[in-house]
């Protein structure tokens, strides 16, 4: 195995493997400390079917269903992440971490390109961790003890959802989710603390009003984004991101209207973040 960095904050190409072959116990340790290092890897060249895909993620760790949109036939925890020729909105195009508003959020997500345009829909992705120890001493204690209020129905995102839950969706209605999270979190395995917060799901901050919390996570928004902060992925046929949503956000590029993209996703669970 080898692992090329693609960027100085955050992401790693992992070349020499073949997940189709199935994935050792001493594999998939290699696998996490590369993920834990650079916060997303990333494997090209990986034909698998939705059994393979699913062997690899349950390899990872412990594959959980989206609470929106349905799995494809046979495999519920395996989602399409799909836009179509004829649609504007790409599904989560915001920058994000996955699912902020379940009181469990996931540990990780991962994408395999199924189908993609000719040029565009490439991923973007944000190292939290760097985006925390950039901060000031002061307004790290600022945030030390804050809890963000993060929501399901945040209008931004719920947008891009729209199309999707449409033609996907699930055949019982999930009510609007939300959960209090700290917005400084530390890693359980790292120990390192990064920014929990994100323009998609982050709505406030317990305890303050929304015209003193409003202007605290604009910065926040603003700073955990920055272009020293992030990487891109240039997306070719059968390639796999797996990514870890304690500290990295992610963004998905909408610039290829007029083209297909489909990709499929697995989220894994996580933990209470602390």
């Amino acid at each position: 195995m080898q692992i090329r960095k693609v960027a100085g904050a955050l992401g790693a190409e992992i070349s020499g493997v073949d997940l189709s072959k199935g994935v050792s116990r001493d594999l998939a340790a290699e696998l996490r400390g590369a993920l834990n290092d650079h916060l997303v890897i990333f494997l090209r060249d990986q034909d698998l079917n939705a059994r393979q895909f699913l062997d690899f993620a349950t390899a990872m760790g412990e594959p959980i269903e989206y609470p929106f949109v349905k799995g494809i036939d046979g495999y519920p925890t395996i989602i399409e992440v799909k836009k179509l020729e004829d649609e504007r909105s790409n599904f989560g195009g915001i920058w994000h971490s996955d699912t902020t508003y379940l009181q469990v959020p996931p540990m990780g997500s991962m994408l395999l390109s199924r189908e993609i345009p000719p040029y565009g829909g490439d991923t973007m992705f944000a190292n939290q961790q760097l985006a925390y120890e950039a901060l000031s001493d002061t307004m790290k204690r600022l945030l030390e003890g804050l809890k963000g209020i993060n929501s399901s129905a945040k209008a931004d995102v719920s947008r891009t959802r729209e199309d999707r839950i449409r033609t996907d969706g699930k055949d019982t209605k999930v009510e609007d989710l939300v959960a209090l999270h700290p917005i400084v979190r530390t890693h359980p395995e790292s120990g390192r603390k990064s920014l929990y917060v994100n323009i998609a799901h982050t709505v406030g901050i317990d305890g303050m009003t929304n015209d003193e919390s409003a202007p605290l996570l604009e910065f926040l928004f603003r700073h955990q984004v920055k272009p020293e902060f992030t990487c891109r992925f240039v997306w070719t046929p059968n390639a796999l991101a797996f990514w870890d949503n304690r500290s990295a956000q992610h963004n998905p590029v909408n610039d290829y209207h007029g083209f297909r993209r489909v990709m499929q996703r697995i989220t894994l669970k996580g933990d209470v973040p602390r």
